[in-house]
């Protein structure tokens, strides 16, 4: 017979199960809402000229990247008060949460900026909830193609948004059981060596070329079964397209085979919230 204490061991992780998935689905909701506002923000911008400063890491910056991080994060921290932020903006001007805590929220309020200054469709707005190092809620946003990607665990859809920045009709997505020849995706503006070897390795592949975090979201949708990336990415670059990935049935694991984990912190050898190369995928084995 359980205990007392049992019972009530359960009735508390249920309890606690219930409202996680309860703050899931509404985070599923409001995290759109802002990408929205967001993204006509960004197209506003993008009908001005463009001017790129550089930031320290060689990678460029625009006002939109900033004019869009203080949107999403005045939003966030609007409804989220108690939930740290981690924004690609504001940790290169020094800003660092002093602790994380077990969530966290990542935002890449314009990735893709090289995609954006070029005036090409594939710049996205990155926002994803971290909990216990895994992304379990995320949007991704590409205002110029009309297209956003959502994911909680359990559920995953492409929602198609209309030019008044409005929602007209959303699709449930699931990664596709792959059949050979694969289909990868990969870096418009960062391929390299590494990764030309790896795709070498599948006999006639077909190689989709994209920027920014909608790489993640064509193995979200069955559109392609691999994305390999053996370049530099930080947390924020890749958070909001792996929740997607993950809750249409996909992984994102290191090249060892450990799930991409969150919230790194003091790395050895790397910044903090840098990743190692992974291979995000559908259900294949490669």
């Amino acid at each position: 017979m359980r205990s007392r204490a049992g019972f009530t061991s359960a009735r508390m992780a249920i309890r606690h199960t219930t409202t996680a998935v309860e703050s899931d689905a509404a985070m599923a909701a409001a995290f759109p809402r802002l990408g929205l506002e967001d993204g006509k923000l960004i197209m506003d911008v993008d009908d001005c000229e463009i001017v790129a400063a550089v930031k320290a890491d060689q990678s460029p910056v625009t006002a939109a990247d900033h004019a869009s991080e203080r949107l999403i994060l005045a939003g966030l921290r609007r409804e989220y008060p108690d939930i740290p932020c981690v924004a690609e903006e504001e940790i290169a001007a020094g800003h660092v949460p002093a602790a994380l805590g077990d969530a966290f929220i990542l935002v890449d309020p314009l990735d893709g900026t090289r995609e954006f200054v070029s005036r090409r469709p594939d710049f996205t707005v990155n926002i994803a909830l971290v909990r216990e190092g895994v992304p379990v809620v995320g949007v991704v946003y590409a205002p110029a193609r009309g297209e956003m990607y959502a994911g909680y665990p359990g559920h995953a859809e492409c929602i198609a948004v209309g030019h008044g920045y409005t929602v007209e009709g959303r699709r449930q997505v699931r990664v596709r059981d792959g059949a050979t020849p694969y289909t990868i995706v990969a870096s418009r503006s960062h391929s390299n060596a590494e990764t030309e070897d790896y795709i070498r390795k599948f006999e006639m592949a077909e190689l989709v070329s994209v920027g920014s975090s909608l790489k993640f979201c064509l193995v979200a949708a069955g559109e392609a079964d691999l994305y390999p990336r053996f370049g530099r990415t930080m947390e924020w670059d890749t958070a909001a397209g792996d929740a997607v990935l993950r809750a249409a049935g996909g992984t994102t694991t290191t090249l060892e085979g450990s799930p991409l984990a969150y919230g790194k912190r003091n790395q050895a050898h790397d910044a903090d919230f840098a990743n190692p190369h992974f291979i995000a995928r559908g259900r294949i084995e490669a």
